[in-house]
């Protein structure tokens, strides 16, 4: 008959964290308190007359004494929840681990470890890096299912480690039995006892007695014999081993164990605990810092109460970047790093190294950037040293990728920055991810071909991070492909920071093709007067670049669309004149220059009223647009057949508009450009306008606004919102119509474009007219 004792059952606290969530859900739903007398109530239509008795309740809530569980099944039906027996409850008998309000999120590893019992494993390593929470799981699991546990603590240091045969004669005498006159004696009696009788064994801290390979050292091979008594199946023990090494004894069959850290809500069930604030993102920001670790979690815990006044986000304000400046905490890494230093030199210099990895854009790195890290260690020895530092769980590793948890990096990064290494590890690391990058298909091998720019910003090699920017890749510059994959907030940051860090270090013609490529950015982002300044900065360079005439007319006529996007009509028409000149000089990119030239003249022709030339321009540009297929010039192709594309729908001559647009999409697609991606539907949106598909249209602006604002277009936003406000104004939806110019409005008076704010007021006076 099973007892009452067995019958009690507590809440794990993943099911004590849903319960507290659905009534914490209901009081808001309700607003008001959920009182126990209150939850007596709501628990009446469960279990009538009375509901649950508020002595259950409170058990329930505080699971910390055995309740039945259909008592708690009937609070979680009644909150709309169902009751797991896997995963929600645990038996009475396993209170004391979930009542230490230190010990939280460990219900999936004690399952584990249970696991592992049930198929009669006999010793288990419990492997993780320091603070992990390895020794508190070990204690805390024996001593809830022997009562009996004997302890075999390993020193710090391996010159105060005990004798293994005085630790047995000890260990006997606690056991009531006498030890022999010699080792295998006393180890046979220790094997009896444990036939004999349910003992669990801790052998906490056990690294300090391996060696690099991580067999015991020569002075305490006599381990091995104990743990061969330990692993024989006769015996009824269980023991733990704590290390942050892995163990590698061939003759001794044990079965590892790697200890994950906390998750966040482990953390913030901690922090509760603790009565301290959880609805904040800086435990969010803490946990991800310190890598889940239970040690940080405590130690942080305690600063936060002593010297915060339980202000979390005053403290990772103060300290995220610093983030060993918690003394227990600096220790527990830099022992880590030291006795790595000792025992393997080569895995100790590859951490160090992998501190030039920012983890940022790119949060890992692929074991190519590990290997090329290793210079001085033979090839046929690289992939053992990055094994060793993975068992030493010092290195995170998942599907080949490698990363470090931000707290080891820190530490990292600062003893290479102290080495004669720092250079040679970013320089190694640039070269690494300039040459694993080639093929730029997608924009995440975009983004990690960037990195290189990082590495050698990082060293202050100014000449040789604008040369990664300006690298020809299909045919233009690495920097403008990133500007076609959306990153134009990235792109602009990393270029003002080069030519205000290192202008004087880079070659004059580079400062002019960044200054015309920033001058670029602006534009797209709507900050016209930097924009300017950054055209004439380039132009000051035109003497200093290769193919200077093309730059020139790129440069002008990047200038003249600015005032065009301004809409100072008239500054926008006399620069495109003025250039076309340069433009019939040019060789291989003349006919692509003339046509986007011809196809902005025809627009503004157009919105002054002058049809006739407006038609004149749109026929030379339709005579030169078989040029601009085949041209290098990014921006000019985009640009060109999305302009070229409004002046034939402004002329009615939508089947070539059409056209037009669906070589842009083919551009866009086989070179992956969002911008004109964002084009396209605003085109085909003008054209559905033209021909009355207005809830066509709607749909085309709608998307290009989205694409727009994704990548920081700001312009082109304002200009969807604007044909949006157009459209809806035309079927009449007011409301709709008055809503989308006034984003047109907003974004046109952010981008101080006074000239355009006037022409959506005056499209909206013409609503009210």
């Amino acid at each position: 008959m099973t007892s009452k004792r067995d019958r009690g059952r507590i809440l794990t606290l993943e099911g004590l964290s849903r319960l507290e969530q659905a009534i914490r859900a209901w009081e808001v739903e309700h607003e008001q308190r959920c009182t126990q007398a209150k939850l007596r109530d709501l628990t009446i239509v469960e279990k009538p007359p009375n509901g649950l008795d508020p002595g259950t309740i409170s058990k329930i809530l505080e699971a910390e004494k055995g309740v039945d569980p259909k008592s708690i099944r009937c609070l979680f039906t009644t909150f709309g929840l169902e009751l797991s027996e896997e995963t929600d409850l645990v038996t009475a008998s396993r209170l004391p681990i979930q009542a230490d309000p230190n010990f939280v999120g460990r219900d999936g590893a004690i399952a584990d470890l249970n696991r592992l019992v049930e198929r009669q494993v006999k010793v288990i390593v419990i492997q993780a890096r320091g603070g992990v929470g390895k020794t508190t799981l070990a204690r805390k699991y024996l001593q809830q299912k022997f009562d009996s546990v004997l302890e075999f603590p390993i020193a710090k240091e391996t010159k105060d480690i005990a004798s293994i045969e005085s630790l047995i004669e000890e260990k006997l005498r606690q056991l009531d039995e006498e030890p022999g006159r010699e080792f295998f004696v006393s180890l046979d009696r220790l094997k009896r006892k444990l036939q004999k009788e349910p003992i669990g064994i801790l052998i906490d801290n056990l690294e300090p007695a391996l060696d690099a390979a991580g067999k015991f050292i020569e002075p305490h091979r006599r381990y091995v014999e104990l743990l061969r008594v330990l692993a024989d199946p006769a015996v009824r023990s269980l023991t733990l081993i704590t290390s942050r090494e892995r163990l590698h004894e061939p003759s001794v069959k044990v079965q590892h164990y790697p200890l994950s850290s906390l998750d966040v809500a482990a953390w913030e069930r901690f922090f509760q605990l603790q009565e301290l604030p959880t609805d904040t993102p800086a435990l969010t920001s803490l946990h991800h810092a310190y890598g889940g670790n239970a040690k940080a979690m405590e130690i942080v815990c305690s600063a936060i109460q002593t010297d915060y006044n339980d202000d979390i986000e005053s403290y990772w304000r103060t300290n995220q970047d610093d983030l060993l400046i918690e003394r227990d905490l600096e220790d527990l890494v830099t022992q880590q790093f030291d006795r790595l230093q000792e025992t393997d030199p080569d895995a100790y210099n590859l951490l160090c190294r992998m501190g030039c990895y920012r983890y940022q854009d790119v949060p890992t790195v692929p074991i190519e950037g590990l290997l090329c890290l290793l210079w001085d260690v033979p090839e046929n020895r690289q992939r053992r040293v990055i094994k060793a530092l993975q068992e030493r769980s010092l290195v995170e590793c998942e599907d080949g990728e490698y990363w470090l948890h931000p707290v080891i990096r820190s530490e990292a990064i600062e003893r290479l920055r102290g080495s004669e290494c720092w250079e040679k590890a970013h320089a190694e690391s640039a070269a690494f991810w300039k040459q694993n990058n080639q093929n730029l298909s997608d924009p995440d091998a975009g983004i990690q071909k960037l990195e290189a720019y990082y590495q050698y910003i990082s060293i202050e090699e100014w000449n040789k991070a604008s040369e990664v920017l300006l690298e020809n890749v299909d045919e233009i510059f690495f920097i403008e492909k990133m500007r076609d994959f959306g990153y134009i907030q990235t792109c602009m940051e990393v270029t003002k920071f080069l030519l205000e860090q290192g202008r004087f270090a880079i070659p004059k013609g580079c400062q002019g093709n960044l200054y015309a490529f920033l001058g670029d950015l602006h534009t797209i982002a709507g900050d016209f007067q930097s924009g300017i300044r950054s055209y004439q900065e380039a132009l000051r360079f035109q003497k200093d670049v290769k193919d200077r005439r093309d730059f020139y007319v790129d440069t002008t006529g990047a200038l003249a669309l600015l005032y065009l996007n301004l809409g100072q009509n008239n500054d926008s028409t006399k620069l495109f004149e003025d250039t076309i000149q340069y433009a019939e000089q040019l060789r291989s990119t003349r006919g692509a220059f003339l046509t986007y030239i011809h196809a902005c003249l025809s627009l503004l022709h157009y919105w002054e009223g002058n049809s006739d030339k407006s038609w004149n321009h749109l026929d030379l540009a339709t005579n030169f647009q078989n040029d601009l297929e085949n041209c290098h010039y990014t921006w000019i192709r985009t640009y060109g057949f999305y302009h070229l594309g409004k002046a034939l729908t402004n002329h009615g001559r939508l089947a070539e508009a059409r056209e037009t647009y669906q070589k842009l999409e083919h551009y866009s697609n086989q070179f992956f450009n969002l911008q004109a991606r964002g084009y396209i539907r605003n085109g085909r949106g003008m054209i559905f306008f033209q021909e009355g598909r207005l809830e066509e249209a709607i749909e085309k602006y709608q998307e290009a606004t989205k694409i727009f604002h994704n990548i920081g277009a700001k312009f082109d936003e304002a200009e969807a919102y604007y044909q949006l406000g157009l459209t809806y104004q035309i079927m009449g939806k007011d409301e709709e119509s008055k809503k989308n110019f006034q984003n047109s409005i907003q974004l046109f008076t952010e981008m101080e474009a006074p000239k355009q704010v006037e022409r959506v007021r005056r499209s909206m006076e013409e609503e009210n007219q």
